[in-house]
């Protein structure tokens, strides 16, 4: 019988760690490039274990579960999936879509009653999860500094996008913040120039929700009925 057999297991596996805290400790690059390994793939990593956990649900779970699942959770879900758009990071579906089919599915199903209050729940929830995603996304930008963030895989932004970007902010200043999350398809693009900019944290949350907030009504105010563009 072996020494390691007969130890408790969490001394094996402190004694196994051990070497990688000490190096660590002792080195700042390694600590550096854990920190970005982490942050880097810890995403993926977190989609692809919800990808399996719905497969799977989806494989041994019956209709009625899932629309318990969706009647309970649905908000904390859409919370979520704001806070990702936020940052940047949804991938599976264009933000533009997102209240629109929540009220869908408030008026079509039983998930909640078909009254102003819920739809100003979901309003309220974007909002908020939003522009907690886009001050994630604001801080790293701060911190980091433009170079370090374009290094990054989950970072979608060309150096030419944002050099654009940048241009704008330095034209518009404080408004483009605003003004850039109520139009289509450049939400969330001032984020990062603002970051980069000596702009207050306070400031920018505030001109973050303005601007989410404005596009959000719009939104629901279009899959509501209340309000027709023309065009459409």
């Amino acid at each position: 019988m072996t020494v390691a057999a007969t130890l408790p297991l969490p001394l094996v596996v402190l004694a196994a760690l051990l070497p990688l805290g000490v190096a660590s400790v002792l080195s700042e690059d390694f600590r550096d490039s854990t920190r970005r390994l982490a942050l880097d793939y810890g995403v993926f990593v977190l989609f692809g274990f919800f990808a399996i956990l719905g497969v799977w649900l989806f494989l041994n779970r019956d209709a009625a579960f899932f629309e318990v699942l969706l009647q309970r959770y649905w908000l904390a879900a859409l919370f979520a999936i704001f806070i990702l758009e936020g940052a940047m990071l949804l991938y599976f579906a264009p933000s533009e879509s997102l209240v629109p089919v929540a009220i869908g599915l408030a008026i079509e199903t039983d998930i909640a009653p078909n009254t102003l209050p819920v739809f100003a729940l979901i309003i309220a929830t974007s909002v908020v999860g939003a522009t907690i995603g886009q001050y994630l996304l604001f801080l790293l930008a701060k911190r980091w500094g433009r170079e370090r963030l374009l290094e990054r895989p989950w970072f979608r932004v060309s150096d030419d996008q944002l050099a654009r970007f940048e241009g704008w902010f330095g034209k518009w200043g404080l408004l483009a913040v605003p003004m850039s999350n109520t139009l289509l398809f450049t939400r969330g693009m001032l984020t990062v120039p603002a970051g980069l900019s000596e702009m207050k944290d306070r400031h920018f949350v505030a001109l973050s929700a303005l601007g989410t907030l404005s596009f959000e009504v719009v939104l629901a105010l279009l899959a509501m009925g209340i309000l027709e563009l023309g065009f459409l």
